[in-house]
């Protein structure tokens, strides 16, 4: 089996992903080189892809940061979970748009369950990251990563 060349930029992000979703449940934070990590990949595989398709992602992050510094403006986002959703952007197939806001969507709604019930767990609680000790607080990054791993799959199981 091989990756087709549209989602390998998508397959190289998974491991960019997988340490953004364990640095925000360990600490709550999603260093700034991993984000500047995805542009630089995202960057390397520009001259691959085609220009219209190039320029959907570029507006499909762009609109994505704008609305998500709103969010972040308020309080109901953090700036690295802003970013890396931005970043995330870049990397999902036009075509596949509408999927991604579904796939996002469960993501969020499983990552919000998940958190809950470890905050909620007083054994689960005792464990040393920031996730599971700040009550009240979201660790959005898991959430990102788990759609971007859900999303590479989908499309996988769609190109065979």
């Amino acid at each position: 089996m091989t990756l087709p060349s549209t989602l390998l930029p998508l397959g190289l992000m998974l491991p960019i992903l997988f340490c953004a979703a364990y640095s925000d449940l360990r600490n709550l934070r999603i260093p700034n080189s991993l984000s500047l990590l995805a542009l630089a990949l995202f960057a390397a595989s520009l001259p691959f892809l085609p220009l219209q398709e190039a320029g959907l992602r570029i507006l499909a992050a762009s609109v994505v940061f704008v609305l998500g510094f709103g969010l972040f403006a308020f309080g109901l986002f953090g700036g690295g979970d802003v970013k890396l959703l931005s970043c995330l952007m870049l990397f999902i197939p036009a075509q596949s748009l509408n999927l991604f806001a579904y796939v996002f969507s469960g993501s969020m709604l499983l990552g919000l369950v998940a958190i809950s019930v470890w905050q909620a767990s007083p054994a689960l609680r005792r464990q040393n990251w920031a996730a599971s000790r700040e009550v009240g607080k979201f660790a959005m990054g898991i959430s990102i990563a788990m759609a971007g791993f859900a999303q590479f799959a989908i499309l996988m199981a769609a190109a065979l």
